[in-house]
């Protein structure tokens, strides 16, 4: 399939990590930690060991967040999930040229969240998507969500010849964002950030269009526990293992074994400053763009790895071939080659 445009979204409630750390320290739920977790949290947030400089939020305040029942973050995420997805597709199909009535499918991957009907629903009726599109929701695949869903795009487009597809990938993290001492919890809530991503996609190639293929995944159930989502109370509670960046490590170096050319750069998921490192020691390329995801937004889960590709495309110069790689809740990693 071949890349129209695309286009990213953040909320406007932009932080610094000391200002996080600073509005956290004054809660209730901040208090109840014990020294050792307040210590943790200090670190991360104060000093820039993260590698985050700034996040988004749907919120206008952050620490209301940690004191939030779940009926209240379930509330915000059927609240904002489709207006910031709206507002990512929006631009991206001005740039295609392209009115959403004209759409015969839209994908939306997300996580943070439920919504049934899903959020497409949501989209399709504020943009003014007609009766007849196809509509997709893909839940439940975590940080690596992005590139299945352009598999899924892709397979439609196979199927459809002519048509016009829209892909979404929508995270509203901070209706997920829960406190206790668990060491995972809380280096979630020190790390993730709101935030969407869009593209459209046609079967049309075209002078200088990029195209995406060659999609590839690997999927370790019994890695399951290391990385997923519980349901704690009606929250999400993040489960997250000090694995976690090894095994990241070991199965994209496993689908790099796989790719089909020697890419230019790699464009990854964000998912912290650990697992970056873990990732350029097992790949022959630096992840500038991943690095600059996280540094502006830090981890925003799905949307994270086509944040990258955005910024490769703004600065292409005279690349060919890219490989993108995400990874998340299943175990699982994805990847796929973009190229021109």
């Amino acid at each position: 399939m071949f890349l129209e445009s695309t286009a990213t979204a953040v909320p406007p409630n932009r932080y610094t990590q000391p200002e996080c750390l600073a509005a956290l320290s004054g809660t209730p739920a901040f208090a109840t930690l014990k020294p050792r977790s307040r210590l943790m949290m200090e670190k991360i947030l104060s000093n820039g060991a993260s590698g985050i400089a700034t996040r988004s939020f749907c919120l206008p305040e952050i620490a209301p967040v940690v004191g939030h029942d779940a009926q209240q973050l379930n509330e915000t995420f059927e609240r904002e999930a489709p207006v910031l997805a709206a507002a990512a597709l929006l631009p991206a199909l001005e740039k295609a040229g392209i009115a959403a009535a004209e759409l015969d499918a839209l994908f939306i991957c997300t996580c943070t969240g439920y919504l049934c009907p899903g959020v497409t629903s949501h989209v399709a009726e504020a943009l003014g998507l007609r009766e007849t599109a196809y509509l997709q929701d893909l839940v439940g695949l975590g940080c690596g969500a992005a590139i299945p869903m352009l598999r899924s795009a892709a397979g439609f487009l196979a199927m459809h010849p002519g048509a016009k597809v829209a892909t979404v990938a929508v995270e509203v993290c901070s209706a997920a964002f829960f406190a206790d001492d668990d060491p995972g919890v809380l280096i979630s809530l020190c790390l993730f950030g709101d935030g969407a991503a869009a593209a459209v996609w046609s079967d049309q190639p075209g002078d200088g269009k990029w195209q995406a293929g060659h999609f590839t995944t690997v999927h370790r159930p019994e890695q399951r526990e290391k990385i997923r989502f519980v349901n704690a109370g009606g929250k999400l509670r993040n489960q997250l293992d000090k694995a976690v960046p090894g095994l990241a490590a070991e199965a994209v170096a496993e689908l790099w074994q796989r790719r089909q050319g020697e890419p230019d750069r790699v464009l990854a998921h964000s998912g912290g400053r650990d697992v970056i490192d873990a990732l350029e020691a097992v790949l022959p390329h630096r992840l500038d763009e991943t690095r600059g995801v996280l540094r502006d937004h830090g981890n925003m889960s799905s949307p994270s790895v086509l944040f990258a590709l955005d910024r490769a495309l703004a600065n292409a110069d005279g690349d060919r071939r890219w490989w993108l790689t995400a990874f998340g809740a299943g175990f699982a990693a994805h990847a796929c080659e973009v190229w021109r």
